[in-house]
């Protein structure tokens, strides 16, 4: 059974037509496009792309994208499993159909850390907003999609350590799906993911998961940050640079209450 969309028309256009223009867009970007680079991890944001679409669009530039990808993200909805893992059938978009990696899903089912489970994908947006972008960079591209509730930094380690083995294995890379800080101000925003970012490209996923805890910062997708960095230093990551970062003020020009949108490449 495919997993149908849950946000197209609210989050990014439902018209094929128009999706595939404003992709293109959003990964073209405000100059010259990137030379892609090879990465093991990516964070980029999921809001819709009237807000986050540009850093987005930014990130999935930046990097070369291969054949097969693991999605992680955190789980909004609260239901299903904590570590769950979407067992069979592709995720419908308006451009086609992300088909699922059948190895690769069954390699992770195989480490004993994710449970099988649909619940907790099928009203989930942060992996369905990825889709688009990573289906205009890798026509035919294939992945495995987990969704993670709150972890400890223990499990967050060990199940990046599992997915890193995956992860080499099959050729993947990892794609963590994060906002920043919700409902603050613009410099309350920018002041609390700078302290959070600084860890991630410091390759410190112990220190981003204790800093988000310690400061209450209310960045939805640190455990599947935190999981990405940790197969990130498996895989051999020496280095992390941002490659973009914006708030919903920019967009509104209402300062006062913002979330907060940041895109990373991990190499």
């Amino acid at each position: 059974m495919e997993r149908e969309t849950a946000v197209a028309g609210r989050f990014y256009p439902s018209d094929p037509a128009r999706l595939g223009a404003d992709v293109a867009r959003l990964l073209a970007g405000a100059g010259a496009a990137p030379v892609p680079q090879r990465a093991v991890g990516l964070l980029s944001p999921h809001a819709g792309y009237v807000f986050s679409g540009m850093v987005a669009g930014a990130t999935w530039a930046a990097a070369e994208v291969p054949e097969r990808v693991i999605l992680l993200c955190p789980n909004h909805t609260g239901l299903g499993a904590r570590v769950s893992l979407w067992p069979e059938g592709g995720w419908q978009t308006p451009l086609g159909t992300a088909a699922l990696d059948g190895p690769l899903t069954a390699a992770l089912r195989e480490t004993g850390l994710c449970t099988a489970d649909r619940d907790a994908h099928l009203a989930e947006h942060a992996i369905e907003v990825q889709l688009p972008f990573l289906l205009a960079r890798r026509p035919g591209a294939r992945i495995a999609a987990l969704c993670l509730s709150r972890l400890s930094f223990e499990r967050c380690q060990a199940l990046g350590q599992a997915l890193a083995a995956a992860a080499r294995a099959h050729g993947a890379v990892l794609v963590a799906s994060s906002d920043m800080s919700h409902y603050v101000p613009a410099a309350v925003a920018r002041e609390r993911d700078r302290l959070a970012l600084d860890r991630l490209l410091a390759l410190d996923p112990r220190g981003l998961h204790e800093v988000v805890e310690r400061e209450r910062i209310s960045m939805c997708g640190v455990i599947p940050a935190t999981v990405m960095l940790c197969a990130a230093l498996e895989l051999g990551a020496t280095r992390a640079r941002l490659t973009g970062y914006a708030t919903s003020g920019d967009v509104t020009g209402d300062d006062r209450s913002v979330v907060g949108y940041a895109g990373a490449l991990v190499s």
